[in-house]
């Protein structure tokens, strides 16, 4: 019995020798693996120049620049909404960063863990501008276009049951862009998705300002990135990414600014950035690793105003996605 025991003993430290953590694999592999849509405007999609860009594709340079003080260092693989969670759970990808809704059943049954609410979202609903909409309310007997493997089906179902109205079918699409194409074709009155969604795709079709998004938002979407269970080094680091990039932006931290805002006496800021404490090397990077992610993508609101911001061709006003001191949802956890 006690041979059999020490056999399994040194079978356990064998085997935990032989799986590293996330970190450490990332860190040996000298690329961060990441999961981005097959092309959302605004979140993850690959520019003009073929360069990936967006909202999520920044978090993810974010943290291999915390991790490599090198924001190129990532491979991103565009997933439908389909085989995202696959992709993640294989160990494809290392974190998922695509426009994914945080729901309980998706926490608690699939094996992941949500890092935070990279953009608060809900669902609506396009139109033609033609049609004369006002109103959600007026969509009885529509056919409604989705995409598959997301929870916007669900959400259309229960909204209408709610609202004692009856639509004529429900379309669903394996991609975006055949939803898209079906749309534009007339296969289906409605396309029902994230607002966010919805201002991206607008911009595909061919006459943009001809279709309009009526004024309800029927669900919430609290979008965020995520990691597999049992890794809770990774977790820290990822989570305490989105909170780096919202501190930042809380405490005047631009890309600008942060070698001069190296030299402050504020506590905040020392702890922050790295000269007091050693909390970068508590989530298993250095300690000017906060430092590191502000060069190389900026803060939370710097990311957000680059990529869909009033002024891009998405035109989101910040909203509820503005920090909490300016009425916003976004709230960084304080590094003490």
């Amino acid at each position: 019995m006690k041979r059999f025991l020490l056999a399994a003993a040194g079978a356990l430290f064998m085997t935990g020798a032989v799986h590293a953590g996330t970190l450490d694999d990332v860190k040996a592999r000298g690329t961060l693996n990441c999961g981005v849509t097959q092309g959302l405007p605004g979140f993850s999609y690959t520019d003009d120049k073929g360069e990936w860009a967006g909202m999520d594709v920044d978090f993810c340079r974010a943290i291999a620049a915390a991790i490599f003080d090198d924001p190129t260092k990532v491979k991103f693989s565009p997933l439908s909404a389909k085989d995202r969670f696959t992709a993640l759970s294989s160990g494809a990808v290392d974190v998922l960063s695509r426009n994914t809704t945080w729901t309980m059943s998706r926490d608690t049954t699939l094996g992941f863990n949500f890092a935070g609410v990279t953009y608060y979202d809900g669902q609506g609903f396009l139109v033609r501008e033609a049609l004369g909409l006002k109103s959600v309310r007026e969509l009885e007997g529509a056919s409604i276009c989705v995409q598959t493997g997301t929870s916007n089906e669900v959400n259309v179902a229960d909204y209408f049951r709610g609202q004692g109205m009856k639509y004529r079918e429900i379309v669903a699409f394996g991609t975006f862009d055949e939803a898209i194409k079906a749309y534009q074709s007339g296969r289906c009155d409605v396309f029902s998705a994230d607002r966010s969604q919805l201002a991206a795709m607008r911009l595909k079709l061919t006459n943009p300002s001809s279709h309009v998004l009526l004024p309800e938002t029927i669900s919430k979407e609290p979008l965020g990135p995520l990691v597999r269970h049992g890794d809770d080094q990774w977790f820290d680091l990822v989570r305490w990414t989105y909170f780096a990039l919202v501190n930042a932006e809380e405490l005047g931290v631009t890309r600008q600014n942060v070698e001069e805002m190296l030299k402050s006496t504020d506590p905040r800021l020392k702890r922050l950035l790295g000269t007091e404490g050693n909390y970068g090397e508590d989530v298993g990077v250095t300690a000017d690793w906060v430092v590191r992610i502000v060069r190389a993508v900026g803060n939370y609101g710097e990311i957000y105003d680059r990529n869909v911001g009033p002024g891009t061709p998405l035109d989101i006003e910040r909203g509820i996605n503005n920090v909490w001191r300016k009425g916003g949802l976004h709230y960084g956890m304080p590094v003490r």
